[in-house]
């Protein structure tokens, strides 16, 4: 099968969500200037650079109040900070509970029931028992081509990392077993992990 996405695929449902995939979730956490807690997450959500640490998720619909985008974009826009919790297997229903169309005064950790923690450098809420949370400064958001496509670059400015998940000085995802997000309404969760050396080390 080869088709245009200008054409369409004739299919039920859209198969370029079920292509790239697995992909890692950004739990996106923000605060509005009126100081409302946010938490939604994404899976358009990767690392970008090492030196400094920074890291992009996309938000790729909108809300009639804001703007031509979501709450979470429409927050970093505003307060230049967000945080990224890392999401896991053992959070995946309230996960998905955050992920709702909510107003935008809405406290989808509350909503959800998630306690939440302060960050250490940013004004904004995390996640207090995700694996990790990285606390990130804005550093530009760019439009994508399409109604509604942002992307936001953070550098990431601080780290939690949930003291169980490191092992032998090394921070092991075994240990809480990453959700990830297929296509369609599916996820996977990592379980299994192997090591590879590369060539020249």
């Amino acid at each position: 099968m080869f088709y245009k996405p200008e054409d369409g695929h004739g299919l039920p449902h859209n198969p370029f969500n079920a292509v790239v995939t697995p992909r890692p979730i950004g739990w996106i956490s923000t605060r509005g200037p009126g100081g409302a807690d946010n938490l939604a997450p994404y899976s358009f959500f990767n690392a970008v650079a090492y030196v400094p640490p920074q890291v992009m998720f996309a938000s790729t619909g909108a809300k009639p109040d804001r703007d031509g985008t979501k709450d979470s974009m429409a927050n970093i826009r505003e307060t230049g900070v967000f945080c990224v919790n890392i999401a896991e297997y053992a959070m995946r229903d309230v996960m998905n509970q955050s992920s709702g169309p909510w107003d935008s005064d809405v406290d989808e950790f509350a909503d959800a029931g998630i306690e939440k923690a302060t960050c250490e450098t940013i004004p904004c809420a995390r996640i207090a028992a995700a694996p990790a949370s990285l606390e990130c400064k804005l550093t530009q958001i760019v439009q994508l081509p399409g109604a509604a496509n942002f992307v936001a670059f953070g550098e990431v400015i601080g780290v939690h990392l949930r003291d169980d998940c490191i092992v032998d000085g090394i921070f092991d995802v075994t240990r809480f077993n990453p959700l990830t997000r297929l296509g369609y309404k599916d996820y996977s969760v990592i379980r299994e992990v192997f090591s590879m050396p590369r060539p020249g080390d």
